[in-house]
């Protein structure tokens, strides 16, 4: 019998998960992955919308031992410190934009789990993402798609997994929408059957980044917003409290409405300009991920969609490899036949065919 290891978050999706690999025949066994402790994240109230909470390891246990399949806790506070929220300060001081969720499926659930999972006998990692791995027969490949509800599709957030991954890697409920996985959790009578996505970044539980950066030594200075011209038009409180493309809460007195354009950490100062000038058609990324069963792709330019951030449409464009070494990640360049708004570093660009993800990396400037 094939056994599984199933990442129980203590959420719906991921004990919805675990179900279907029982009901296909799987050995499953559950783990919880403890990612921080308490003097890492506080503020987490009762009803916080966040994940890997006391309340979920004790609600993830509870669905294993209704399905009857052992359950574990494993401790990745040291390996979640350094690879996820190492990273996520690091991309503040550059001025970034980061997206710890990306890290995080990286370098933990398909990293450090699937290592987990060897020690445990289990062939296969089971998440519940909303995402597909699909085997083309005509080429030997391990695919990963899209999820089936447009809505709920996580494969933004999974560009970085490789062929080799993708082959012992399952997501049963990506062929479903959100209401079939709460009806099936409610047929099991799981106690979190109707419990709410989480929504915060889990080590943020209260959503306060001006705090949780002064902890970790990140200080939140007044600098000036100016424009491109170097025109001075106000004191902001802090570069790390901004995004490309932002508009509201920037206390720019007048009628003319100003827009973040871009982020100078050197200098602590936020360029402002008019909505037009925040769109580009060229981005450049590096640390490139690809899924392909050879490791990169066959051409070193090629057509297809490219979508820069999670809830972003995709859009046409042309994809070009610029850098020679086989045996390193790759960095691209993307031109994209429309403009696209907000381009923003730390953020990822994914590629698509159609519904199947190529690959994607991290935005590291737009080009004009």
């Amino acid at each position: 019998m094939k056994r599984a290891l199933i990442a129980m978050s203590g959420g719906v999706d991921s004990s919805v998960a675990a179900a279907c690999m029982l009901k296909a025949g799987y050995e499953c066994v559950g783990m919880t992955m403890k990612l921080y402790d308490n003097d890492t994240a506080y503020g987490c109230a009762a009803d916080s919308r966040t994940c890997c909470s006391l309340d979920d390891v004790e609600d993830a246990g509870r669905v294993c031992e209704m399905l009857g399949i052992d359950h574990y806790t494993g401790n990745f506070c040291d390996e979640f410190k350094a690879d996820v929220i190492g990273k996520f300060l690091d991309s503040y001081r550059r001025g970034d934009t980061p997206n710890p969720c990306i890290d995080c499926n990286r370098y933990l659930k398909f990293d450090r789990l699937m290592k987990r999972a060897k020690a445990l006998d289990c062939d296969t990692v089971v998440t519940g993402h909303y995402a597909r791995v699909i085997y083309n027969p005509l080429t030997e490949e391990y695919e990963l798609h899209k999820g089936k509800d447009d809505k709920k599709d996580q494969s933004y957030v999974l560009y970085m997994l490789d062929h080799d991954q993708l082959s012992h890697i399952r997501f049963p409920i990506g062929e479903m929408n959100k209401d079939e996985t709460r009806r099936i959790a409610e047929e099991y009578g799981f106690v979190n059957s109707h419990k709410p996505d989480s929504q915060d970044i889990c080590f943020i539980p209260d959503g306060d980044y001006h705090a949780f950066l002064e902890r970790n030594g990140i200080l939140c200075k007044p600098g000036n917003f100016v424009t491109e011209s170097g025109e001075i038009l106000g004191e902001h409180t802090g570069i790390s409290n901004y995004t490309i493309g932002q508009r509201k809460g920037l206390g720019i007195p007048g009628l003319h409405p100003w827009f973040v354009k871009e982020i100078r950490p050197a200098s602590n100062e936020i360029v402002l300009s008019d909505n037009d000038a925040l769109f580009s058609r060229e981005l450049e990324a590096n640390d490139v991920c690809w899924t392909f069963k050879d490791g990169i792709p066959k051409d070193r330019e090629f057509k297809c969609k490219a979508r820069i951030r999670y809830h972003h449409r995709e859009a046409d464009a042309i994809v070009y490899i610029t850098n020679d070494a086989a045996d390193e990640a790759s960095d691209i360049k993307v031109i994209f036949d429309e403009p696209q708004r907000a381009i923003t570093p730390g953020q990822a660009v994914v590629l698509y065919d159609g519904d199947r993800v190529l690959g994607g990396g991290t935005i590291i400037r737009k080009i004009v």
